[in-house]
């Protein structure tokens, strides 16, 4: 069902006024753009299914890897610190020959024991934004970012301490990965970014041997609520073809992530009254007037209402309630409050000439956040719930993980989500510690665990680093 643009429209204009006083990551700027857009096809689940059962797109295209994987280490990074203990990997996999299509991967192995620990994929959201401008420098990598835009200081709580880790620029025309052929832009959507997601798995790991039987998890954050789930099950569909490389998938784990459409608006205004940032009535009207999921005509008092909580609001980053906002070069390399200028400084370093040449980069544009070269998003199920739901069934670990200072896919809306799957309660809600702290709060329902993150926004290893970890280790363990 498409929604009301209308309503849409200004809900979109309410949180982007917000966003812009704050200078957010992009990941919240396009996700808003993308949930809020008439452009964007949303399809229902009937259909989605039938697209996903129906792709018979065996085998899958598998390029010669000889020689490859030695290409891609990476000697050092510009402004490294010294004694790096790990290897690092980046370049290029060919995902679609004919039309020139590769996506570029950075990869870090464990600094200790790597042949023992898992594989772990790690994907941001947008869409269309970079998991390595952000999953990497700024949240779950072995480095971040220093003020001055050419050197890194260590990440002490990087998820490679338990895991080896890709960060995948997906789909084409994200980050460094692009195609030669100009109309592949214009068709981009879920389903292409499932299919050359797993073509690029399989040949990396062609590339990667030595990974091939180890466990698999992926992981991600926000729009990648949908890339997970999709990619999980597009996974277990070809491995029961046997058709191509088993991949040894073992479970998923998605942050603050957007999987229903119409939940999360709503759940938007919910959370902002319970954390006392609009009035009162301001709520009981948009609770009485704002249909978030009808197609019917405009609303007055809804309209009314919606910019009346946007002035109520006033000047804050709805990616986390609590951070101040960027205002110079402030540099902060606090455990708990990350800085919020880091954005910039991470666009500066991936756009050195050095950096992209110890990347083994040839992108034919300059590195961006979020893409401006996709436009539109071509398909999108209305909800991944019923997706979620078939994987629990296969019997995947599927972990959901929430930053409770996160207003654009608050806890309300992953809580909801998960009350509509109807899932029995196995193991009740209690509290998480990190050195004798809450840590959080967490929930196991039967195939389902929810994890929320004390303090924690939108990107949780960049606002909690050391309590992400944590949650991350609990995960890959299967447990708290």
């Amino acid at each position: 069902m498409m929604r009301n643009s209308a309503l849409f429209s200004l809900l979109l204009s309410f949180l982007l006024f917000s966003l812009s006083y704050s200078n957010p990551p992009h990941e919240a700027n396009q996700l808003l753009k993308f949930s809020g857009s008439p452009k964007a096809l949303k399809i229902a689940r009937d259909n989605w299914w039938k697209i996903i059962k129906n792709n018979n797109k065996f085998p899958v295209y598998v390029s010669p890897q000889e020689g490859l994987r030695e290409a891609d280490k990476i000697e050092k990074l510009p402004g490294q610190p010294e004694d790096v203990k790990f290897d690092q990997y980046s370049g290029y996999v060919t995902v679609d020959p004919m039309k020139g299509r590769a996506l570029f991967y950075y990869f870090v192995e464990a600094p200790q024991d790597s042949g023992s620990k898992p594989l772990v994929l790690w994907l941001n959201g947008g869409p269309g934004c970079s998991s390595i401008g952000a999953g990497a420098m700024q949240e779950l990598g072995p480095f971040r970012v220093n003020s001055d835009g050419k050197t890194l200081y260590a990440n002490k709580a990087s998820w490679n301490n338990v895991a080896n880790v890709i960060f995948l620029e997906s789909p084409a025309g994200v980050g460094f990965s692009y195609s030669n052929t100009s109309s592949d832009y214009e068709i981009t959507g879920d389903k292409s970014t499932a299919d050359d997601t797993y073509t690029f798995l399989i040949n990396w790991l062609e590339r990667f041997p030595q990974y091939k039987s180890r466990d698999f998890f992926i992981a991600g954050e926000s729009y990648a609520g949908h890339y997970i789930p999709e990619l999980a099950s597009l996974i277990l569909k070809n491995n029961a073809a046997n058709t191509n490389t088993v991949i040894q998938l073992k479970g998923i784990v998605m942050g603050n992530a957007y999987v229903d459409g119409d939940t999360n608006e709503k759940e938007i205004f919910n959370y902002l009254w319970t954390h006392a940032l609009i009035a009162d009535e301001t709520y009981s009207i948009i609770q009485s007037n704002c249909n978030f999921s009808s197609s019917s005509s405009r609303n007055a008092e809804c309209d009314e209402a919606i910019t009346a909580a946007r002035n109520e609001i006033g000047r804050i980053d709805m990616y986390d309630i609590y951070a101040p906002l960027c205002s110079g070069s402030s540099n902060i390399k606090s455990s708990v409050q990350p800085d919020p200028c880091a954005g910039g400084y991470v666009n500066s370093y991936m756009n050195l000439a050095e950096v992209q040449k110890a990347l083994h980069v040839n992108a034919p544009y300059s590195w961006t956040a979020c893409s401006d070269i996709i436009e539109d998003w071509h398909d999108a199920p209305a909800t991944l719930l019923p997706t979620i739901h078939e994987l629990i069934g296969s019997g995947l670990r599927v972990w959901f993980y929430s930053g409770d200072q996160d207003s654009v896919v608050p806890v309300t809306s992953t809580r909801t989500s998960i009350d509509m799957l109807k899932l029995p309660v196995e193991s009740q809600w209690k509290p998480w510690h990190v050195d004798n702290e809450v840590g959080g709060y967490v929930i196991g329902y039967k195939g389902l665990t929810l994890a929320t993150v004390r303090g924690a926004g939108h990107l949780v290893p960049s606002y909690q680093p050391e309590r992400a970890l944590a949650m991350f280790s609990s995960f890959l363990k299967g447990g708290f």
